[in-house]
């Protein structure tokens, strides 16, 4: 879908060469829209050598197992989001400790999906009934015969098998960031 408005001001909008690429812009104001963008947040919490699944129950991917997660809202730091995401799919109270993995899905609407360790905190699994209907926490074996999404499968080796701990959480970074979510090797 191609923008026809501006967001700010109501014009219409115009192609227009901006670095060598052509974009929609306003010719009534500064605006340039960039595209349209998405992020997507994913959470590994692992309980006694168990990993956290849910199975969909909406598409896509309906009736695979896959880890929690959802897409980031406006105003919401992603860490916020993969906890939030897992507590409303499962009850499953977990916190950020790092990031494992990215997956860079360029295509009509760019999807950035950022996959999270997380600490298990609280709760047993109880699947929301809407966005999941199942979840509970499994060993690689009992995932052998479960129809898990093939994405999950390479996050849970990534999780499991990756030679580096990934980027952690900075909790106290050297200058204070207000509102920013940070993570380093």
């Amino acid at each position: 879908m191609e923008a026809k408005f501006c967001l700010t001001c109501g014009h219409e909008l115009e192609t227009r060469d901006i670095g060598g690429t052509p974009r929609r812009a306003c010719p009534a104001c500064s605006f340039v829209f960039w595209g349209d963008y998405s992020i997507g947040v994913g959470a590994l919490v692992e309980r006694d050598g168990k990993i956290l699944l849910v199975r969909r129950a909406q598409e896509p991917g309906k009736g695979y197992w896959t880890n929690p997660g959802g897409y980031a809202e406006q105003l919401e730091r992603i860490d916020e989001t993969v906890r939030r995401e897992v507590l409303e799919e499962c009850g499953i109270e977990a916190i950020v400790t790092g990031v494992a993995a990215l997956r860079d899905l360029p295509r009509n609407v760019h999807n950035l999906y950022v996959a999270f360790t997380m600490e298990y905190v609280g709760g047993e699994p109880v699947p929301d009934n809407v966005e999941v209907d199942g979840a509970g926490f499994f060993s690689l074996e009992e995932m052998e015969s479960m129809n898990v999404a093939g994405f999950t499968r390479w996050l849970i080796d990534v999780a499991q098998r990756g030679s580096s701990a990934g980027l952690l959480i900075d909790s106290q970074p050297i200058v204070p960031l207000e509102g920013h979510g940070l993570f380093r090797k």
